[in-house]
């Protein structure tokens, strides 16, 4: 795995996926913000290289601005992992179930949205979704170093655990509720559907409740990576303001 431009790399130093080497544009170092010092604090073999030798490397199109890292696979966590995580942070658990978003820009667009917003962990189908890849990495602007992000074999069953935990889990639909008239503190799990069928037809069966953002326009319907970030921040008012 790669991971392409400045922030995304100096996130992954430190982060959840092992960088085995990095590649900087020659002449590039003062410009580097820190990454030089962070790769020799980490003891990071550092390699220098002409651009059209990075151009050839990246898989973002030549958007590496002039440092790309060689990484291992990002490692996924076990639900087990982001319980603890919110019993340490000492606050209600706050959960991102994404059912079948296979679009890697808007995975990466969700992750970071999820990471501003302090969610405990983000749950993904392991068939017929999106994963974590190099494009999601670059788009999340290293957020995939700091949320925990769960594989699940089967989402529905990952739902009903957490209904068996009393986690209320709400599921974003345009015929649901309007959001800003259901109350979403305390634990929470929210789910947001793939891009073009929405939440399936059995997990919104299984959700407590289903949420609805209210909308003025004509289209009446919102990008996943958007509605997702209205949704999760929707939960925060409510919760601290």
């Amino acid at each position: 795995m790669t991971i392409e431009g400045k922030n995304p790399v100096k996130e992954a130093i430190s982060g959840q996926v092992t960088i085995e080497k990095i590649y900087l544009q020659k002449g590039t170092e003062r410009s580097s913000g820190n990454i030089v010092a962070l790769a020799k604090e980490h003891k990071i073999p550092m390699h220098y290289a002409d651009k059209a030798v990075l151009d050839k490397m990246s898989r973002t199109g030549g958007r590496h601005q002039g440092v790309i890292a060689v990484a291992s696979e990002f490692v996924y966590s076990d639900l087990e992992d982001i319980f603890a995580r919110a019993k340490e942070k000492g606050k209600p658990l706050f959960i991102l179930i994404l059912d079948g978003i296979t679009d890697p820009n808007n995975l990466g667009g969700i992750i970071r949205s999820a990471e501003c917003a302090g969610v405990d962990g983000i749950v993904i189908p392991s068939r017929r979704a999106a994963g974590v890849t190099e494009t999601v990495i670059k788009v999340s602007a290293g957020a995939t170093q700091h949320v925990l992000i769960h594989k699940a074999v089967n989402v529905n069953d990952v739902i009903r655990r957490l209904k068996d935990m009393n986690v209320y889990v709400y599921a974003a639909d345009m015929k649901g509720k309007p959001m800003y008239s259901v109350n979403l503190k305390g634990d929470v799990a929210i789910v947001i559907g793939s891009e073009g069928e929405g939440v399936k037809r059995l997990t919104l069966e299984l959700s407590d409740d289903v949420i609805s953002i209210p909308q003025m326009g004509k289209i009446n319907s919102l990008n996943a990576s958007v509605a997702a970030g209205i949704v999760l921040f929707e939960k925060i008012r409510q919760e601290n303001f």
